[in-house]
């Protein structure tokens, strides 16, 4: 524990991620994009890549998630959310099964159930790791270029799980589509740092698993957030409301 925390500690003054704030108001058209906040990763006991005991940064990125969307619904702002969904003869390696369309795993968290009878919600099931290739259709189009486009959005705020694989893969995506001009007129791709999460897999727990790659949990979030940070987009700790201060 000591060893692990003292390498968080290295890294963050070596590898920083200075985080600032955001503060939302009518003046900039903002989309919340959920990423993955289903079953299969954030609810105990779940599934392959569920968390096998209650962990505090996945039920605090739920309940951060789930405070922003209501807010965002409420004042009937867009809102797009991901979710990881499998057919179950098509794997996804180095994974394990995970998230089969149809079952629990695939679903939205308890939390976040609303959003499926929600007008003001759009949700994409995707089966890959990345959601900006998740969201592309066999005519070519895309569901989220497109729900950028028609609410005409200049910032994204991205929440989700697991911040160093899904939620920076799709932030990664966006960036490069808007810098080609494909995602007018989005402007701002912004990583709300409280509101991601990642699993933990400790290096002695991956040791007895073949093929498996230690993850430790806080570690692997913030080179995630780095990641981000580093491809161009804002990260920040604190999110309010312009109308809220």
């Amino acid at each position: 524990m000591g060893s692990n925390s003292n390498t968080i500690d290295f890294l963050k003054k070596d590898l920083p991620v200075e985080q600032g704030s955001l503060v939302l108001s009518q003046d900039v058209k903002t989309g919340l994009v959920l990423v993955d906040v289903v079953n299969g990763f954030c609810t105990v006991g779940a599934g392959n890549l569920a968390p096998v005991q209650p962990n505090k940064q996945i039920s605090d990125m739920v309940e951060e998630s789930a405070r922003l969307a209501r807010l965002f619904c409420d004042k009937n702002w867009p809102v797009f959310a991901f979710l990881d969904t499998h057919h179950p003869d098509i794997p996804e390696p180095p994974y394990p099964p995970h998230c089969i369309n149809g079952t629990d795993e695939a679903k939205l968290v308890p939390e976040l159930k609303w959003l499926e009878n929600e007008p003001n919600a759009t949700l994409r099931c995707k089966d890959c790791i990345d959601g900006f290739l998740g969201s592309i259709d066999k005519d070519g189009s895309n569901m989220f270029v497109d729900w950028v486009k028609n609410n005409q959005i200049k910032a994204i705020l991205v929440v989700g799980i697991c911040t160093d694989i899904c939620v920076l893969d799709f932030v990664c995506s966006t960036l490069s589509a808007r810098n080609r001009r494909f995602l007018t007129p989005l402007e701002d791709v912004i990583v709300y740092s409280r509101a991601c999460a990642t699993y933990d897999l400790p290096v002695h727990v991956a040791k007895s698993i073949d093929g498996a790659l230690a993850h430790p949990q806080d570690l692997m979030h913030h080179i995630g957030l780095y990641m981000a940070k580093g491809r161009g987009a804002r990260v920040v700790s604190e999110v309010s409301f312009a109308d809220d201060i």
